[in-house]
């Protein structure tokens, strides 16, 4: 799945090897490497050869075996770090310091000073409320505007 990079891009650079990085993973799918500003020792980041800005810019054939790696690099670094457990999370635009899909696998622990995720949780105000966002998501699935609701 080697493919398209974008010249300008600094994970893309890691990809083709001008850039350092302490890579832990390499192959025609994904390169994975040490955060360079980690959350905690052995905080990897995976990403994809091909050069997508997004999630839903990585072809739909390309997105299962990617996370095939962003697996085994989640159960390397649980083994690897002696952690609990790991958080794997991707932002897609908002907070994404670098438009260049990435997920982040960070090894966990209890009391690690970690709090669940990295913002506040809100409830919806009613079960009907729920049911009109839920129906929005639906909607957005099939490509059909929402039934009653304005975007």
């Amino acid at each position: 799945m080697t493919g398209v990079t974008d010249a300008a891009c600094v994970f893309c650079a890691v990809v083709a090897g001008g850039a350092p990085a302490h890579r832990v993973l390499e192959d025609d799918v994904a390169v994975a490497f040490l955060d360079a500003r980690p959350l905690f020792p052995g905080h990897v980041l995976v990403v994809p050869r091909r050069h997508a800005e997004t999630l839903t810019d990585l072809p739909a054939d390309e997105v299962g075996p990617f996370f095939g790696r962003v697996q085994r690099i989640a159960g390397a670094v649980e083994r690897g770090m002696d952690a609990a457990g790991s958080f794997v999370g991707a932002n897609n635009r908002i907070s994404q310091s670098v438009p260049h899909f990435h997920v982040h696998v960070v090894p966990r622990n209890r009391k690690d000073g970690l709090r669940g995720f990295f913002w506040p949780r809100t409830r919806y105000t009613s079960d009907e409320e729920a049911a009109r966002v839920a129906d929005r998501v639906r909607a957005a699935l099939d490509g059909s505007p929402p039934h009653g609701l304005s975007t």
